[in-house]
């Protein structure tokens, strides 16, 4: 793993952080086939079952390295997308933990993620139409899906900073912390969601994302595709046991 991209494990939840502080943890080229390479070994490890990102040095990420940009360095990755996840996030949940700055691709890379964790200091933004740019890493097409439709046009069009307690109050943003402790925030959300079955909160992630696009009379049956493997599962009989026996359950993600 690269030095720009440190991964450390609490338990069962990984902690993946951006580390060019010096550049406000703009995204370059390395970045994001780093942030690629460790959530495809960790997508392939069991015992781990949730990931927490955020970035080093007091901001989680001002977005695309431009300098980078100016030399044909992109940090896309084949597949993954901007930061080698806003295109193909992870299976497993994924929490950001805000400091600071989330602007640009930074944003669009808290918006890949499934639940949002801010400083009350953290700031948003899309400023990519004051650089003659566009929002092109899912920024766009899920910043409406999540807000109401004004306000998402707003923050795009505008392209000015937004702070977290206005996304808070819109439902984007799930917790707000003291400056200096989103990651504390995250950790102790993740550990919270990491504490379930793994194959069963791959499977809601999942059918969760996917489902708003089925059709009506197809939805119970794509739902099922997906989660009736987890109802014969081991850890499914594992948590009818640990329940009967009044103890916390082992979970094997099988």
């Amino acid at each position: 793993m690269s030095d720009e991209v440190l991964v450390e494990e609490f338990g069962n939840v990984a902690i993946l952080t951006i580390n060019r502080p010096k550049a406000r943890n703009a995204v370059n080229g390395t970045v994001a086939r780093g942030i690629a390479a460790a959530l495809d070994e960790l997508d392939a490890r069991p015992e781990i079952s949730a990931y927490v990102l955020t970035g080093a040095g007091g901001t989680f990420c001002a977005g695309m390295d431009l300098k980078g940009f100016l030399t044909g360095d992109l940090p896309v990755v084949e597949g993954r997308g901007f930061g080698g996840l806003t295109e193909s996030p992870p299976k497993k949940p994924l929490v950001a933990a805000v400091e600071g700055y989330a602007l640009a691709g930074g944003f669009e890379m808290a918006l890949a993620c499934d639940l949002i964790v801010a400083s009350s200091a953290a700031t948003f933004g899309l400023p990519e139409p004051k650089r003659g740019l566009v929002a092109g890493a899912g920024g766009i097409m899920r910043l409406p899906r999540r807000i109401p439709y004004h306000v998402a046009m707003e923050i795009a069009l505008t392209g000015d900073h937004y702070p977290a307690s206005r996304l808070y109050e819109l439902g984007l943003v799930n917790r707000i912390t003291e400056p200096g402790a989103a990651l504390e925030g995250a950790l102790e959300l993740a550990g919270k969601v990491a504490g379930n079955a793994p194959l069963a909160l791959a499977a809601t992630k999942q059918v969760i994302i996917e489902s708003q696009d089925w059709p009506r009379e197809e939805m119970f049956k794509k739902q099922g595709a997906i989660i009736n493997p987890v109802f014969g599962s081991k850890d499914a009989m594992e948590g009818a046991a640990a329940f009967a026996e009044k103890r916390a359950p082992q979970w094997k993600g099988e």
